[in-house]
């Protein structure tokens, strides 16, 4: 059986991880190689692309850091999760759900939604 929170956290990790060798090791155990990343504003391919989009968000977000929000849920080969991004100790600027697809325990493809962003 999948452990949907155990995706989840792998995931979030993933995302906070600023050093690059590290962050190869922790892209294994959260996505297959073939997996991709969409959302209304980026999208990546394989954990060379995603690699690069975590590297943006980290450069353009500096000292912010993801959380998971609540419990992941799912079904079958799909997991649901959402997150809250912001500094550390403060309420969050940006919030979203990610809606994956597993395969063998890690994330295939991962489509995600914004739910709270700052005003333009």
């Amino acid at each position: 059986m999948t452990d949907l929170n155990t995706i989840a956290r792998n995931y979030i990790t993933a995302w906070n991880e600023s050093d690059a060798t590290k962050r190869k090791a922790l892209l294994d155990a959260a996505f297959t190689r073939d997996a991709s990343y969409r959302d209304p504003v980026m999208q990546g391919d394989g954990h060379e692309g995603i690699a690069a989009l975590i590297d943006g968000v980290q450069q353009r977000f500096a000292g912010f850091r993801f959380a998971l929000k609540g419990t992941p849920d799912g079904f079958g080969d799909s997991i649901r999760f959402s997150w809250a991004l912001g500094p550390e100790g403060t309420e969050s600027f940006i919030e979203g759900t990610d809606i994956g697809v597993i395969e063998n325990g890690r994330l295939k493809s991962v489509t995600g939604f914004f739910d709270k962003v700052p005003a333009q």
